[in-house]
């Protein structure tokens, strides 16, 4: 018999491969994720199914929130969080007055506000509080929040710093509070069926994850509107400047801020953040033990100084819930294709794309076969032997392969969104019905795995992580 790569590719079958070919077998119903398994030849849609548990809900159960950062993120958080019942917003904190005014057009005069998050902390009647403040002052205020007995849902990235991160996973673990991290994709409905889906085998072993997200907009380069009432009277912005250099009153630094490195952690913290979120809970991973970074600053030359376009290598070690495999990212501030955004897990046997309401599963069947290319150096007569071999092997086989082709599993009408589902997963937390699906360990994490690309581009080196003990090595 002759011997080619195919055979040996075909003969290989690890654990996960397994699985899925045992429940393939017994029918769609005994496969947690594989109605496909009958018909993905034909590019069918299928519908995911989420239900939600009804409560009924008691004075004990009211959640009164406090929001500290009243910004764009803060109120999107908080609108999300407000849709499910028995939640209020009692007070709101910002430096800038005018979103002081505006968490009062939104929920009412009697929302209690203050520039002090201090004077928010000590009030009584807030239960938990969401931090969607710039990354520098992240740290500091989720600890403090903890420690006045306060839950946190805490803005990604959870972190501005490496170090910062120990101390507020202590601080939970002390206080007992519930301390969420808020990227909000990551509890959505996407990704709860790609994480069964790859736990199946559907995509077989992981090689690679290819992520871009790319814009081309000036609000989407962060140049925020700077509101025409900005002065030092109206913005305290030596408050805002926290710890980070001590500069004079700048309207830009304050409302743009994601733009400057004392404030913000760059395109990998505000972008690359939210992918290592979702990837590391898909596959349940801790993180990657490389990065090398590259990039630059191409076009928003607007006093920035960090770049508008971010490029990530990331290496991921095997552990006992993936092989060894590569990761890619791309952020492009610039891009004149009109912007786009992909999510992908690329397997040895298929791959997965995955967004917030929405998993399109590819499977296939590596080329095996021989061409004219590989074939023209042997005689007629060797090609007709090599082919015959090839073709029995292939009868012999064919009773053991799956259906190929691409199935898209699709939320159903009316499905809220990723951004409800995370609070919602807070909220419920709180109340000690469920578990959080993303606290300061994974939020370390997937945000210490987002810096390295900085640490990386900055330093003009390769970057290495211990994922486990969470720190720089």
């Amino acid at each position: 018999m002759i011997e080619h790569n195919s055979k040996s590719i075909q003969m290989k079958k690890d654990t996960s491969r397994r699985l899925f070919l045992k429940k393939a077998a017994l029918g769609s119903a005994a496969l947690t994720s594989a109605p496909f398994i009958l018909s993905a030849s034909k590019g069918e849609k299928i519908l995911m199914e989420r239900r939600y548990a009804q409560h009924r809900y008691t004075a004990n159960d009211q959640i009164n929130l406090g929001l500290i950062g009243t910004g764009i993120q803060g109120i999107f958080d908080t609108k999300a969080a407000l849709k499910t019942n028995g939640v209020k917003l009692v007070a709101a904190c910002d430096l800038y007055t005018g979103r002081l005014d505006r968490a009062k057009e939104l929920w009412g005069n009697d929302v209690f506000v203050t520039r002090d998050y201090r004077e928010l902390l000590e009030r009584k009647d807030v239960d938990a509080v969401i931090v969607a403040t710039p990354d520098h002052w992240h740290k500091t205020i989720t600890v403090a929040a903890m420690k006045a007995g306060k839950h946190v849902y805490c803005e990604k990235p959870m972190v501005q710093k490496f170090e910062e991160g120990q101390e507020i996973i202590n601080t939970q673990k002390s206080t007992g509070e519930i301390c969420q991290i808020g990227s909000n994709g990551m509890s959505s409905l996407g990704n709860e069926k790609a994480k069964m889906l790859y736990k199946d085998g559907a995509i077989g072993d992981l090689i690679l994850f290819d992520f871009h997200s790319d814009r081309y907009s000036s609000e989407g380069a962060w140049q925020y509107p700077i509101p025409p009432d900005a002065s030092p009277d109206t913005v305290d912005f030596d408050t805002f400047l926290g710890t980070a250099p001590k500069v004079p009153y700048d309207p830009t630094r304050f409302f743009r801020w994601r733009n400057y490195q004392d404030y913000g952690t760059g395109v990998p913290g505000d972008m690359f953040v939210h992918a290592f979120s979702t990837l590391h809970y898909i596959i349940d991973s801790v993180g990657p033990t490389r990065a090398m970074a590259s990039g630059g600053l191409r076009y928003w030359k607007d006093g920035r100084d960090v770049p508008d376009i971010a490029i990530g290598l990331y290496d991921y070690p095997k552990t006992q819930t993936h092989p060894a495999f590569n990761a890619s990212l791309r952020v492009n501030f610039i891009d004149g294709a009109g912007g786009g955004h992909l999510f992908r897990l690329v397997g040895t046997e298929g791959a997965m794309e995955v967004g917030e309401g929405y998993v399109k599963l590819t499977r296939s069947k590596i080329g095996s076969g021989f061409g004219g290319y590989s074939m023209i150096s042997f005689p007629e007569a060797t090609q007709a032997k090599i082919r015959e071999e090839y073709e029995k092997e292939e009868t012999e086989n064919r009773k053991a392969l799956l259906k190929l082709g691409e199935t898209i599993f699709e939320a159903p009408e009316g499905y809220q969104g990723s951004h409800y589902d995370h609070t919602h997963n807070f909220i419920q937390a709180i109340r000690g019905k469920y578990q959080v699906i993303q606290d300061p360990s994974f939020g370390l994490r997937a945000a210490g795995a987002a810096i390295l690309a900085n640490e990386s581009y900055f330093q003009k080196k390769a970057i290495n992580w211990d994922p486990q003990a969470m720190k720089l090595v």
